[in-house]
């Protein structure tokens, strides 16, 4: 799992890529944001554990059934786990971004404490 992390970090999509340096660019509240972290069976695309949340991208190949299932179960994994999991289509990233970086920021609570991010 720790190699299909590392290959997928060097092996962004742009949509990935462009959220990944908002993200970093942004520090919301100070936490600190991981990109393509295996956590149990899965890889999330974005994790922020102190404020339980990850963030996926997705392409055009999550709007078939077989995708949607398989996206379901991860995200009710997750959220079993008490994450809350954001989906955001590539094409949004790319064209919309500001509205998916205002989404993200209005989803973290604000009583997180500052001092950064635990696994």
């Amino acid at each position: 799992m720790r190699s299909q992390a590392k290959r997928m970090r060097r092996e962004m999509t742009p949509a990935e890529r462009k959220l990944w340096h908002s993200l970093k660019a942004h520090r919301f509240q100070g936490l600190h944001m991981r990109r393509q972290v295996p956590i149990g069976p899965y890889v999330a695309d974005f994790i922020c554990h102190s404020a339980k949340l990850v963030i996926e991208v997705d392409g055009s190949q999550h709007g078939f059934d077989r995708h949607v299932e398989q996206d379901r179960a991860r995200d009710s994994w997750f959220e079993a786990r008490g994450y809350r999991v954001l989906r955001f289509w590539n094409h949004d990233v790319m064209t919309a971004l500001d509205s998916v970086l205002d989404t993200i920021f209005a989803t973290i609570p604000s009583n997180l404490p500052i001092a950064g991010d635990t696994p």
